[in-house]
């Protein structure tokens, strides 16, 4: 019964940690999702002893239409709190809570409590005192705090060389060139250890402009910026190689879903239908939702975690699958969400069987792959890719041919050309001579006088033209001559 679990002598109800919680306001994820939860278990819980005191109320009238939608709403919500229940144990794993070990106990004496129970206050009550012992921020211990906060210290965590080396021997390389693709890059060690001996090309994006750079150094492209923002083409990669960061903290107002999952979700797009994903987070982040996402477009799925000395630091598993059509797949999910949560009994990702993952041979082309924030070598690729340069640089046909006038120039069209100076310089002819032509301006005054009728002088009208003469300065071997 659930009055009966036993609690862990670590789980204390109720116990207050005055000033546990002093880190700037700072919010968490998992203690933000875990009172979100217990409030959620809580109002099913009223609502089944409201259907329940309903449903005797319609057996007692007769009522049996009645009773009935009160019973399936009953069932519901006993679906509803196992589900709520079974989804607290990840966010308890995470904060390595007591609590956690209850949890699936707990989850099979709900699932089977009977419905027709008169009195629900031991049902209830035993959850509810349950949900009392769950941390949040007035609760929790400082040593927890301070875990949570050298995580959001620490950001960056780059993923174990010799774990990606068993993931590395673990993949079969066709022949041909694969396009491989860590969007969380950082300094682009791991996708390189990745591809070590084999033809490939290695992408990357990063958010941090020093780690991108120096990832720039070693891969073959690299996208600057938030992999969100980045632009890259579906389909294009072989395989993909996903370690994203593990969002501890509440960014903005209210919750928000975790970047793991949302990096599965977009990342995947990426990956050519039989292509291998390699997906690397904790495993108590294999939530329900994200195994589903996984499930419905991944087959041939396997889970290793990484070895005792790496596992303590973080607890990684990595899960790999190829890339499938969507299809949904419930019993898959659960299977893989049931092996998630108890690392235990995984095997260590030393144990990866050799060329376990073929991957595609099909040759594939990265036509987008542009990041979030421009740099040069992105400019220079675009440039080199683009052919509006080139046109824009190309002269026209008709400027590179040295053509005859349909027609012989009269004098003034000499003239003109040679005024304007393109006709100056070396002639090639039998007479070589070098000509230039130049304009002379040649100021002309004329005096009008203007007398009256008695023949008196009154005024005298200066008037004063300017005129433009043609010059042509010819040297010819025999000596100096000028055209006017």
């Amino acid at each position: 019964m659930l009055n009966h679990v036993e609690y862990p002598s670590s789980v204390k109800e109720g116990t207050e940690t005055p000033g546990a919680f002093d880190q700037n306001g700072q919010r968490f994820y998992v203690l933000d999702r875990l009172q979100e939860q217990a409030s959620r278990i809580r109002y099913l819980l009223d609502t089944a002893v409201f259907f329940r005191n309903q449903l005797e109320t319609c057996q007692a009238a007769g009522n049996a239409e009645a009773a009935q939608s009160a019973y399936l709403s009953l069932s519901s919500g006993r679906i509803g709190i196992a589900n709520g229940v079974r989804s607290l144990k990840p966010l308890l794993l995470e904060l390595e809570h007591p609590a956690a070990s209850i949890c699936e106990a707990l989850v099979d004496q709900i699932s089977s409590f009977e419905l027709m129970t008169r009195d629900y206050s031991k049902f209830s009550g035993g959850i509810s005192r349950f949900l009392d012992t769950l941390p949040s921020y007035h609760t929790v211990d400082a040593s927890t705090i301070g875990r949570l906060m050298n995580h959001v210290k620490l950001g960056h965590y780059p993923t174990d060389l010799t774990h990606v080396g068993y993931l590395e021997r673990g993949i079969a390389f066709p022949d041909k060139t694969v396009n491989l693709l860590d969007p969380c890059c950082g300094t682009g060690d791991a996708v390189l250890r990745l591809a070590l001996g084999h033809d490939s090309r290695c992408y990357g994006i990063e958010l941090d402009e020093e780690r991108a750079g120096l990832a720039e150094q070693k891969l073959f492209r690299v996208a600057y910026g938030d992999f969100f923002s980045s632009y890259v083409g579906n389909r294009s990669f072989h395989a993909i190689l996903l370690n994203p960061p593990y969002l501890t903290v509440t960014l903005g107002c209210g919750l928000r879903g975790r970047d793991e999952k949302r990096f599965l979700v977009e990342a995947f797009q990426a990956l050519v239908m039989g292509g291998l994903m390699i997906y690397i987070v904790p495993y108590y982040r294999m939530t329900e939702d994200v195994c589903q996402i996984f499930t419905d477009n991944f087959s041939d799925i396997s889970v290793y975690r990484f070895l005792d000395g790496e596992f303590g630091k973080f607890k990684q598993i990595a899960v790999l699958g190829t890339r499938k059509p969507r299809e949904s797949d419930e019993a898959a999910s659960a299977s893989l969400y049931t092996a998630a949560l108890h690392p235990e009994s995984l095997r260590t990702l030393d144990q990866l069987p050799e060329g376990r993952y073929q991957l595609p041979d099909a040759a594939l082309d990265v036509k987008i792959f542009r990041g979030s924030v421009f740099n040069e070598s992105e400019l220079a690729h675009q440039l080199m890719a683009s052919q509006s340069l080139e046109r824009l640089l190309q002269k026209d046909g008709q400027e590179q041919e040295m053509g005859r006038p349909p027609l012989p120039l009269s004098i003034g069209q000499v003239g003109l050309i040679g005024g304007s100076g393109l006709i100056n310089g070396l002639m090639q002819c039998d007479c070589p001579h070098i000509i230039k032509g130049r304009i002379i301006k040649e100021r002309h005054e004329r005096r009008e006088e203007n007398h009256s009728e008695r023949g008196e002088l009154i005024s005298t009208d200066v008037i004063e033209t300017i005129t433009n003469r043609m010059v042509f300065n010819i040297l010819t071997p025999t000596g100096f001559r000028s055209l006017v």
